[in-house]
């Protein structure tokens, strides 16, 4: 068996594995000893409800990207994608591929908007679909990072944002000068890179600038083995009271008035 063949064999496992484990210890909203936790959790659940809807416009930019046929370059500065991991791919597969599924794209635009969202950070522009979910419920500025420049070049033409920036980089680089030019991050997405470096790297560059009413959310934590013992680490760190797994997605929060504790819960 080819090495990369035997790697594949071992994600799909661990993908097993991780979901299997997820659907065992998942809670519903009913469950829920919490109150804080019953509230958001049901919040959320009417929040995916009310605003389909309205997030219309923005599901057709992501139909126009998956009926493209163009091809386009793309610099992986992370894991890349499982998917299609060629330097030459279609928009429609990145798109497809790479970004976040609508529920989802609310689900980051739920936790957003429970926050002050002055500033808000996206890592991971991508195709900028979930950027635009963001944006409509940031009240100050976005600032959205990703590495490669033609996919940047997409997500900013498409998006059309007036209160988001834009930023070509790497995100190691590029993160801390953004970050010493503001007071605080309300709201952050880490979506980007896919590596227990990169996530725990991030997380620690966002926390100089968090407050108790802040709100990090962290993307694709069963991606791989090292996104799973980077989500480990992040919901254990000293300074996430509250932290939420919903399996594609991990919230947390930062308020010290609440109770030290960890739920798995379903979407």
């Amino acid at each position: 068996m080819q090495i990369s063949s035997r790697i594949d064999l071992i994600n799909n496992f661990f993908s097993f594995y991780s979901f299997l484990s997820h659907w065992l210890k998942k809670v519903d909203g009913y469950s829920l000893q919490s109150p804080f936790v019953f509230q958001v959790y049901q919040g959320l659940q009417n929040y995916l409800k009310t605003e389909s809807v309205s997030s219309n416009q923005i599901e057709k930019v992501r139909n126009s990207l998956l009926a493209s046929s163009q091809k386009i370059q793309v610099l992986d500065l992370g894991a890349g994608s499982k998917k299609v991991n060629t330097h030459q791919r279609k928009v429609s597969d990145i798109t497809r591929y790479s970004t976040s599924p609508k529920k989802y794209a609310l689900l980051y635009q739920y936790f957003c908007q429970l926050t002050p969202a002055k500033q808000v950070i996206e890592l991971g522009t991508c195709m900028g679909i979930t950027t635009q979910y963001l944006a409509k419920v940031t009240k100050g500025h976005l600032y959205t990072f990703e590495g490669s420049d033609e996919i940047l070049q997409i997500a900013r033409s498409t998006g059309r944002l007036t209160n988001a920036s834009y930023i070509l980089g790497d995100i190691s680089s590029k993160l801390p000068k953004i970050l010493s030019t503001i007071d605080q991050v309300d709201f952050a997405l880490i979506d980007a890179n896919h590596t227990y470096y990169g996530a725990t790297n991030y997380f620690g560059l966002l926390l100089n600038k968090i407050h108790k009413d802040s709100i990090i959310a962290i993307g694709d934590i069963y991606w791989s083995k090292e996104m799973s013992l980077a989500w480990k680490e992040i919901k254990n760190h000293p300074r996430v009271f509250l932290s939420l797994d919903f399996f594609e997605c991990g919230i947390a929060f930062f308020n010290p008035k609440l109770k030290k504790d960890e739920f798995v819960l379903g979407l």
